[in-house]
């Protein structure tokens, strides 16, 4: 492979994929399909990737630069790199030509044949990371839904497909899932956020609660500030409860993985409550039995 240098495919892939266990949902869980889990993961990995991409979160040592075939001198660059990693993406799709030039990307190929994968969900995660770079802040949460629509949305839709289960409802309740989980994610990392210049609170509902951006910078949450998250955690309550009928329009495993998307919302949810919605220590996570309690709750078509 051109350009890569002494670079070991294998560690640099592994490591963008072993962050799966972090996220607030299961990835691609044991008791799925082996074949469902390898086209999974392989979505992940991509999803994975162009958010680090964005956020400037790669492995130190440039060899995710090296394999897009970067030089040295813009490693650093996150338009040069998305705008890199963008061409690969292309790649897959061109069945002349000699393929992708990263790891993830060439672990996608085969998913993205064997499932019959459109680009357009992979180049909206791309343009939400481009996104990124040049808006920091979200005026009304119309325009924080449209963010998620780009960053979260076609998540969903690619686990819908790689499942060969989408249907226009279908697509409509998991868009409102996983806005929701977006919208969780920002809670949490009000302050990791913060610290990259990143407010996705929008400032309509800051300036409703009065809100100031350094109320966000402090180590303990205010009054207001909890109020705010409050309010932000019950819409995306909301929007789980809008889409959690996806979870029984199916059946077998598939519908537990969906379970397991909502609840790990739920969860999530519930360990910011715990917390009294102060997110600015650090993000609440939830218990394991929070969350398998959650699980049942959401097959049982409760919530």
């Amino acid at each position: 492979m051109t350009g890569t240098g002494t670079t070991r495919p294998g560690r640099t892939e592994r490591g963008t994929l072993d962050k799966a266990a972090a996220e607030n949902f299961p990835v691609a869980p044991f008791f799925l399909p082996r074949g469902w889990r390898a086209d999974l993961m392989a979505v992940y990995g991509f999803a994975r990737l162009v958010d680090d991409i964005g956020d400037g979160d790669l492995a130190p040592g440039g060899a995710d630069a090296r394999l897009l075939g970067v030089p040295p001198a813009d490693a650093e660059n996150r338009l040069v790199m998305l705008d890199a990693f963008e061409a690969d993406l292309h790649r897959v799709f061109d069945t002349a030509g000699s393929g992708p030039r990263h790891p993830l990307l060439r672990r996608l190929q085969p998913t993205v044949r064997r499932r019959a994968l459109t680009p357009e969900p992979f180049l909206g995660l791309i343009a939400a990371n481009r996104q990124d770079q040049f808006v920091t802040r979200y005026e009304t949460y119309d325009d924080l839904l449209a963010y998620c629509e780009l960053s979260a949305n076609p998540v969903g839709r690619l686990v819908l497909a790689v499942t060969g289960t989408s249907t226009p409802e279908r697509i409509r309740h998991s868009d409102a899932i996983c806005t929701a989980l977006q919208i969780v994610e920002h809670l949490q990392d009000v302050a990791e956020d913060l610290g990259r210049d990143r407010i996705y609170l929008p400032a309509a509902d800051m300036k409703r609660f009065h809100v100031q951006e350094a109320d966000l910078a402090t180590k303990i949450g205010g009054a207001s500030v909890r109020a705010l998250v409050a309010y932000e955690a019950q819409r995306a309550r909301d929007l789980l409860n809008e889409g959690a009928p996806l979870v029984g329009s199916v059946h077998g495993r598939l519908k537990l993985l969906l379970a397991g998307f909502v609840a790990g919302g739920r969860a999530a949810i519930h360990a910011i409550a715990a917390a009294e919605y102060d997110v600015l220590p650090g993000p609440p996570k939830p218990g394991k039995l929070r969350l398998l309690r959650e699980v049942g709750v959401t097959l049982r078509g409760k919530g």
